[in-house]
């Protein structure tokens, strides 16, 4: 039914925050399958293929997310920006009055979500293999409450990273720029120490789901 579209769906859990600056707080996720990227250090291979998961109408997911009874939704994948139905589901959490979050990789279009819905951006370093899929827009049309995600794997990245906040004058945009160390990769008193040598306005953005269940953890 048009009125009713359908998303294809990994999977859809309660779980803790574990990242963006809403980290620690309850929240219902909602994980679209298929992403057109590949990135090197993907967390999340098995959402990846577009068949992965199953058929849900949006109508349904909205009800779900209600009756969780938690006012947070994330909307992750995958890459959820590459089901063309996704917009309107934000639309429907939104008019249920929940609070909406899009996790995106930062190669798809992001001026097509509902303006009440908060963009977390991840903005591809070398290491993921997928840097100059970027789509330059969604990082010079920001808004305050948007934020902005690199993963940092090594100095290379943490130099790419400082680039782009200048480049794009990020930190005037909004004020909600994460710098992730890379699980088990980036050493965090390492990286710390360049932020603070370098005084760069950003906040150290911490896998927390992964520190409380580890690594992997499905479902959390």
């Amino acid at each position: 039914m048009k009125n009713d579209p359908i998303l294809r769906v990994y999977e859809t859990f309660a779980g803790i925050q574990g990242e963006s600056t809403r980290a620690g707080m309850p929240c219902f996720f909602i994980r679209l399958s298929g992403c057109p990227l590949r990135c090197a250090w993907c967390d999340t291979l098995k959402a990846r293929p577009f068949q992965a998961g199953h058929d849900r109408l949006v109508s349904s997911l909205v009800r779900e997310a209600v009756e969780s009874g938690i006012p947070l939704v994330e909307v992750t994948g995958g890459e959820p920006l590459a089901q063309e139905n996704t917009p309107e589901l934000c639309r429907q959490l939104l008019s249920a009055g929940l609070r909406v979050l899009m996790e995106t990789n930062g190669a798809e279009d992001c001026t097509v979500l509902p303006e009440g819905v908060i963009r977390i951006i991840d903005m591809k370093p070398p290491s993921s293999g997928e840097s100059k899929k970027m789509l330059k827009k969604n990082f010079q049309t920001l808004r305050p409450c948007d934020e902005v995600k690199f993963v940092i794997c090594d100095r290379r990245d943490y130099d790419f990273a400082r680039s782009a906040l200048a480049e794009f004058r990020l930190a005037d945009q909004t004020p909600n720029i994460l710098f992730s160390p890379a699980f088990g990769t980036m050493d965090m008193p390492k990286l710390c120490e360049w932020i603070l040598r370098d005084r760069l306005p950003v906040r150290i953005n911490l896998q927390f789901h992964k520190i409380i269940w580890g690594a992997d953890a499905e479902g959390v």
